[in-house]
């Protein structure tokens, strides 16, 4: 899912850290191309939607909601926690 509003921002929010069906794990994908946990919406919520409203700074824009199927070496860029895959033993 495509986050290019305050508004989409939350509709994403509300869908939930997994996608349904088939519950497969998400994270937010940031402009500068890195990963933040599903977490961090909510730890982070305000410098995400200035950042939305703002234009900057690249680090808090999110871009995408993403599944992560496989990928056991994504670690969230803010916190450095390893997010959850959906097939990998992590």
């Amino acid at each position: 899912m495509w986050i290019r509003t305050i508004s989409d921002f939350r509709k994403a929010v509300r869908f939930g850290p997994y996608v349904w069906p088939g519950g497969y794990p998400l994270y937010w994908l940031c402009e500068d191309g890195q990963a933040l946990a599903w977490d961090c919406c909510k730890t982070e919520r305000r410098e995400i939607l200035e950042a939305l409203r703002d234009g900057h700074p690249a680090e808090w824009r999110v871009a995408a909601l993403e599944a992560n199927f496989e990928n056991e070496e994504l670690f969230c860029a803010h916190t450095g926690v390893q997010i959850e895959s959906a097939y990998g033993d992590g």
